[in-house]
């Protein structure tokens, strides 16, 4: 699949809208707003990628793209929470380590 500058363009603005219903769905990612969509651009993109090579073709056109974004914001914003509440456990069993 190439990326045409309409796809680019699609992407990254649905990537800005989806990111923040993403983290409605995602309840307690609290990234904030611009963390939201940093997150549903960078998404928008994995989703791009992502799902093609997991052999899932959805199909083309803009409902495509915007499954692939808000797939791919989900899937940031989880690891994000795991990553996060990691390091919390972390430094509530183990001491914050100068």
């Amino acid at each position: 699949m190439t990326m045409t500058v309409q796809s680019l363009i699609t992407i990254v603005v649905l990537g800005l809208i989806l990111g923040w219903v993403a983290d409605q769905i995602v309840q307690g990612a609290r990234f904030g707003l611009v963390g939201d969509l940093i997150i549903g651009i960078v998404g928008a993109f994995l989703g791009f990628w992502l799902l093609p090579m997991a052999g899932v073709h959805i199909g083309m056109g803009l409902v495509t793209v915007a499954i692939n974004a808000i797939i791919g914001a989900i899937v940031l914003l989880v690891i994000g929470r795991i990553v996060h509440d990691a390091g919390a456990w972390q430094r509530e069993h183990w001491g914050k380590h100068s």
